[in-house]
This record gives structure tokens, C-alpha cells and sequence, in this order.
């Protein structure tokens, strides 16, 4: 039976490609798929033939501007708590009814059977599913379930997981920490579901994603502590991506462009954040740390930057420098991989079999780089201490040991014999399929009290 299926996600690239891999294997089942999200990803989206519902009311410029705002500048430069959290407040938070109010006209215009969502959605995490929407399930652009437990750390902090009750109690108190620092965005979030005629969430938006029906994480559980305290709505499905065509330096396919590296020597690969906000301090020190060294080093620059800027157009033979590189055909050529540690670029180093060398940043890198060093598959190497010598050891500490490597193939194999995309679709046909069909209108039903229409907070 052909059903629709709507994604809903902020516009970034790596929230996109893994929920077009789950689109691209529900239209092979015989559904029909469409997006909800901004501008931005419109040419990807449409590019793959899928219906694009664009934000009408909602700025996708809040959302950029906050990750302009925390990525860029130094340590000293960024955001401190107060601000932080009103920058969180913005975007997360005042754009909830706008959001509300676009997906209501999405939904009874297009009738989906299920909605799956980005976390950072908010209107669809922790609205939607009260107001008698179609079931929400939550596709996770994260390594792991952000869902609280005895098995992982706190999330935020980049620390080992817990071992026996006092480091237990430790991780808790730090969790109950940061929700209580999260206390004004729930009492505003609060506020607005009151608007909506509903009562207090009652938690921390991260627990509540444990009450949906669905929670799929795009990983393998190896490579998330070997979590096993998550409620059964919670699949691990392995790496889902899409990679889009692009092309190297001089518009060539990924595959013609490398032909032209030499591959005697080991290829060591380097590449930050696609967004490429801020000073890219990576690149330049593992140019400082790598340029002559016995190994080929390829970095990308992201679409954002000009390969050929001054930085990156260096005169050093080994050094080769790109745009943007198909990491499906570069990794498995790779004998390491230096990121700061996105979850795309890290399953991606993953499934390729290459060890790693992870400079954490912002936001959800410094759990990533955790979970690599927890699995055994790389180092970390601190943002603050990165200069080239420590980041010329670290590459020599992975390149050479077998420990490493072993470890690296170990979970490559792993990934290989997980499910992805297909798995992510069959969960979400089960989640439509145990569910009634929503109205044909009016897809989003009235609360039992009357409710005012949404208005922007």
C-alpha cells in the first residue's frame, strides 16, 4: 500500500543527505515522500524529484545566524551562557508557532501517513505529536539518542561514559545540570504549547523524544558506548547517506580528480565542517604539520571558501587541495582522516575502514570524538592545543598503529552488515501502517478546547 511520508528538518546539509537516503528507500518501497525545510536544501531536495514544501513563515536565517554565531571566532569569542541560551531561545523556541502554522496547511494540504524529523525541529518533536497529528518519528541527524541513561555521558562534554555508581552519579548530576540551565527555554516552549491549548511538556525536550513511537539513529551501537538503556522505540539502522554530485577543484568527477595524486605514499585527509563557518584553523595546521612529510595530504575546503585562497593554495607537492571531494570514493583510498568531527565525515571515515584523528569543535563534535576514541578507531587531539607538532604526532600515532587499524576494519564491518536506509523505511511503514490514516482534511486535529490560531512569539 503506497502511503507519503513528510520530513521535516532545518536546513543544514548534513541534517539533509541522511534523510534523503531514508526518502530515496521509501520511494523504491512505492511511497511518496516530501520535505518541509528552508530554501537552502530546496535544489538538493527537488533535485531528487521529491516535493518540497519551503518555510513560508519561518526565517531560515535564525537557524544560520546561530551557527554562524558559536562556530565562528575563538573560544573567547564565542557565546557565553546567557547568550547562548537566548540564542537557542530564538532559534529553537520563537519559531515553534511559525512552524506550527506552516506544517498545519503542509499537513492538510498533503495528507501524510507519518512524519519524520529532525530533532532540532521542535514543532514536530514536541507539538504536533498533542495536537493529533500523524505519528512522529524522530530520524536523528545525531550519533546517538540524546535521551538520558546510565550507559553514556552527558551529553555536551565530551566525556567517557560512566563506569560503576559514583560515575553514574556523576553523569546524572551533570544531566540534571544542564536541564536545569535549559529551565527558561522549557518554560517558554511551555508557554507556547500553551498558546496551542496544550499543557506543560513536563521534561527536557531530550527525554520527551523517548515517549515518540520512533527514534531512529543513523549508526551502529558500537559507535554510540554499546548503549543497551534506551526504550524499545529506539533502532540503531547503521550509516544512512546520500552523497550529491559535486565536483573537485577544476570540475572533475571525485574519481578523475585523485587519479592525479600519487599513490605510492599513504593519503592522509583533512576537511572541517561543511557549513565552513569561522577560521579554519584545521586545515591551516595540518598544512603547517603535514606539508612535506612523507604521506599526501588532501584537504577540503567546503563549498563556502575559494580552495584557491591564500592558506590553502600551497606550494608544498604532497598538499592538494579541493572544494569538495565524493567522500564514498575518497575515504576507502585513505590510510587516516583528520575532522573535527561531524557525524557525516565520521560514519563516513567509519564505514571506510580509515582510523582517525578528531579535532572536536562546537555543538555535538566533542560526543563524536568520544565515541571514536571509545571504539578504539582514532585519537583526539584538543581544538585549544592543536598546533602542527601535537597534530603531526597524532597522525603518526594513528598511520602506524596497527591497534588502530585493526579497530577501524573491525567497525567497518559492522556498518557494512548493518541495514541503513532500508531498515529506516521499513520501521517507518510499520509507524504508518499501526496508525490511522489521517483525514483527507483538516489533517491536524482541533484540541478538545477551543485554540487560538498561532501567532509568532
Amino acid at each position: 500500500m503506497s502511503r507519503r511520508f513528510l520530513f521535516t528538518l532545518w536546513p543544514f546539509t548534513g541534517h539533509l543527505l541522511p534523510q534523503i537516503a531514508i526518502a530515496q528507500a521509501l520511494r523504491e518501497r512505492g511511497h511518496e515522500v516530501a520535505f518541509y525545510s528552508g530554501e537552502a536544501v530546496r535544489h538538493h531536495v527537488e533535485g531528487q524529484g521529491f516535493t518540497f514544501f519551503p518555510f513560508q513563515r519561518v526565517d531560515q536565517e535564525i537557524a544560520f545566524r546561530t551557527m554562524r554565531t558559536v562556530d565562528t571566532g575563538d573560544r573567547r569569542a564565542r557565546p557565553g551562557g546567557g547568550r547562548l541560551m537566548g540564542l537557542m531561545r530564538d532559534w529553537l523556541v520563537e519559531t515553534v508557532p511559525d512552524q506550527v502554522a506552516d506544517l498545519r496547511e503542509v499537513l492538510d494540504a498533503w495528507g501524510p501517513a507519518a512524519i519524520a524529523t529532525d530533532l532540532s525541529l521542535w514543532a514536530s518533536v514536541a507539538v504536533l505529536p498533542d495536537l493529533g497529528a500523524p505519528p512522529v518519528a524522530l530520524s536523528s541527524t545525531f550519533m546517538g539518542p540524546l535521551i538520558p541513561g546510565p550507559d553514556a555521558p552527558a551529553f555536551g562534554f565530551g566525556l567517557r561514559p560512566p563506569h560503576g555508581p559514583a560515575g553514574r552519579t556523576v553523569h546524572r548530576g551533570l544531566t540534571a545540570l544542564t536541564e536545569l540551565l535549559g529551565t527558561p527555554l522549557r518554560r517558554r516552549l511551555d508557554e507556547v504549547r500553551a498558546q496551542l491549548g496544550l499543557g506543560p511538556l513536563g521534561e527536557s525536550v531530550n527525554r520527551h523524544t523517548a515517549r515518540l513511537p520512533l527514534y531512529i539513529v543513523g549508526n551502529v551501537r558500537e559507535l554510540d558506548y554499546g548503549r543497551h538503556d534506551l526504550p524499545p522505540s529506539v533502532h540503531y539502522v547503521g550509516n544512512c547517506i546520500w552523497y550529491p554530485e559535486s565536483d573537485g577543484l577544476d570540475g572533475e568527477p571525485t574519481a578523475e580528480w585523485l587519479e592525479r595524486i600519487p599513490a605510492e605514499r599513504p593519503w592522509v585527509h583533512v576537511c572541517e565542517s561543511t557549513l565552513a563557518f569561522g577560521d579554519p584553523f584545521l586545515l591551516r595546521t595540518a598544512v603547517e604539520a603535514l606539508a612535506g612529510q612523507p604521506v599526501e595530504v588532501i584537504l577540503t575546503v567546503g563549498s563556502g571558501r575559494d580552495p584557491k585562497a591564500p592558506g590553502f593554495d600551497v606550494s608544498a607537492p604532497n598538499v592538494h587541495v579541493a572544494r569538495w571531494l565524493h567522500h564514498g570514493t575518497l575515504l576507502p583510498r585513505c590510510s587516516v582522516l583528520v575532522t573535527v568531527g561531524g557525524k557525516a565525515t565520521v560514519l563516513a571515515g567509519a564505514e571506510a575502514g580509515v582510523p582517525m584523528v578528531v579535532v572536536p569543535t562546537t555543538w555535538d563534535k566533542p560526543d563524536n570524538a568520544r565515541r571514536v576514541t571509545e571504539a578504539g578507531v582514532g585519537v583526539r587531539l584538543s581544538a585549544r592545543a592543536c598546533n602542527a607538532a601535537g597534530l603531526r604526532a597524532a597522525v603518526r600515532q594513528v598511520l602506524y598503529g596497527p591497534r588502530f587499524r585493526a579497530a577501524a576494519r573491525r567497525l567497518a564491518t559492522q556498518l557494512a552488515q548493518a541495514p541503513g536506509s532500508p531498515r529506516a523505511a521499513e520501521l517507518l511503514e510499520a509507524l504508518a501502517a499501526s496508525h490511522p490514516a489521517p483525514p483527507l482534511a483538516g489533517t491536524v486535529a482541533a484540541p478538545a478546547r477551543a485554540v487560538p490560531p498561532p501567532t509568532a512569539a
